[in-house]
């Protein structure tokens, strides 16, 4: 049985998904921010598939100690990890707010948050092998500006979501060329448009279901083809980032940010 981790479990698609997965007889290791939300998931899973094999584990990602924490509970529990779906975040924010580490909330939670997961994890990953880190990201992207990366001049909601999204995948095709990809893969994506999540509804009218994300990241998860690493999809079909992803320069900037900031 395969063990994978979901960050953002306890909603939306990260909920959705967890069911999915459960069905399909994998292992999962479930994550939220609410303990409440959290039992009442494992209850709802263990009502439908009596047999699943869950474990919950809470963490808010608008603190980096939590985040690394939650890692390091995963490298002690667990002696397999076949997949790292970095899927928590947040949407639009009303207004430019800091985490408890100083930084700009959504780029921290929506951002770091994968950056520490992937990195700390990445040990375990390894050792399991043939595993996957998938990125949730969007199809909203917008450059980082590195000379104010945590957007204190202009800042809007639009900017600071679309500007996680492509850390997340700049990230990516990053990591992409220093994983082995017999032993690890790493791919991002936008998995629908406009779901009926929290992020969306409090904003814009759906036009997608949960299902289609949810086919979406399932298409990368039980893919085994070795050449699917370091890529952007928009859905199930292969897509080309914002220019600034791909740019070399702009990774290797990304990268040294991402250690000042985390100390991972």
């Amino acid at each position: 049985m395969k063990t994978i981790l979901i960050t953002g479990a306890t909603d939306g698609l990260g909920k959705a998904l967890a069911f999915e997965l459960a069905s399909r007889n994998y292992a999962l290791i479930l994550h939220g921010r609410s303990p409440e939300k959290g039992e009442k998931l494992l209850s709802e899973l263990l009502t439908k598939m009596p047999n699943a094999e869950l474990i919950y584990y809470n963490a808010d990602f608008e603190s980096i100690d939590q985040i690394k924490h939650l890692a390091s509970q995963v490298m002690k529990n667990h002696q397999e990890l076949h997949g790292l779906i970095n899927n928590a975040g947040l949407g639009f924010e009303p207004k430019r707010t800091e985490s408890v580490d100083g930084y700009e909330k959504v780029f921290q939670v929506n951002y770091l948050s994968t950056y520490i997961l992937s990195q700390v994890l990445r040990p375990l990953l390894e050792k399991t092998t043939r595993a996957h880190i998938i990125n949730v990201s969007s199809g909203l992207h917008q450059a980082i500006d590195f000379a104010d990366p945590q957007i204190t001049l202009e800042w809007s909601a639009m900017r600071a979501y679309s500007q996680s999204k492509l850390a997340q995948v700049t990230y990516t095709l990053a990591m992409a060329k220093i994983l082995d990809p017999i032993l690890v893969r790493i791919n991002a994506l936008h998995p629908a448009t406009a779901m009926p999540t929290k992020i969306v509804m409090n904003h814009f009218e759906p036009q997608s279901d949960l299902k289609d994300g949810v086919n979406s990241i399932v298409h990368l998860v039980e893919s085994n083809d070795q050449a699917i690493h370091g890529k952007f999809f928009a859905e199930t079909t292969e897509a080309r980032p914002n220019a600034q992803a791909e740019d070399e320069k702009a990774q290797q900037q990304l990268m040294e940010l991402s250690r000042q900031l985390t100390g991972v």
